[in-house]
C-alpha cells in the first residue's frame, strides 16, 4: 500500500516537474512575442517547485536513492556499516519529524487565517502547504519502516543487500 502512495507521489511530481517547464516555457513565449506575462507565475512555479521536490522523496527514500558519500563508510567492516544504515535512517526520521511539526503548523495557520498570495490570482497558501505536510508525511512514514527493517538487519548481522527497500 505504502509503495502504491509512493508510486502516485512520485507521477504527481512528475506532472507538476513538466507543468512548471510548460509554465516558464509559455511566459518566456507569452513575453518575446506578445509582450504579456502570465499573472502569478513566480507564485505558481514556487508551489510547483515544492510539489516536484517533496512528493518524489518518500520514493526516493525507499528505493535508497538519496546522494550519498560513502567513501569512508565503505572501508568499514560489513556490521559497522548496517549499524551506520540504521544510525542514517533514525537520525532522518527525526529530522523529518521536525519538518512534518513545522509544516503542520504552517498549514493549520494558513488553512484557519485563510492566507494567500498577494497577486492578480489572489491564489489560497493551503494548497502548497498541503502537498509539503503529504509529501513529508508518507516519507516519514517509510522512514519509520527502513528504522525498524535496518535495525533488524543490523541486530541480526545480515547483509547490507538483504536490507534493500
Amino acid at each position: 500500500m505504502l509503495t502504491r502512495i509512493e508510486n502516485i507521489l512520485l507521477g504527481a511530481g512528475a506532472l507538476a516537474i513538466m507543468a512548471l517547464g510548460i509554465l516558464i516555457a509559455g511566459n518566456v513565449v507569452l513575453r518575446a512575442v506578445f509582450d504579456y506575462s502570465l499573472p502569478d507565475s513566480v507564485v505558481i512555479a514556487r508551489e510547483l517547485m515544492v510539489a516536484g521536490i517533496i512528493l518524489p522523496v518518500s520514493a526516493v527514500t525507499a528505493a535508497r536513492a538519496h546522494v550519498a558519500v560513502d567513501f569512508l563508510a565503505n572501508r568499514l567492516p560489513a556490521r559497522i556499516q548496517l549499524w551506520l544504515i540504521a544510525l542514517g535512517s533514525l537520525i532522518g526520521l527525526l529530522t523529518l519529524l521536525v519538518f512534518f511539526y513545522a509544516g503542520w503548523r504552517e498549514l493549520s495557520s494558513t488553512w484557519h487565517s485563510g492566507g494567500f498570495f498577494f497577486g492578480d490570482l489572489s491564489l489560497p497558501k493551503w494548497p502548497g502547504r498541503f502537498l509539503f505536510v503529504v509529501g513529508v508525511g508518507v516519507c516519514t512514514i517509510r522512514l519509520v519502516q527502513l528504522l525498524f527493517k535496518d535495525t533488524f538487519a543490523a541486530v541480526r548481522g545480515e547483509s547490507i543487500d538483504s536490507i534493500e527497500a
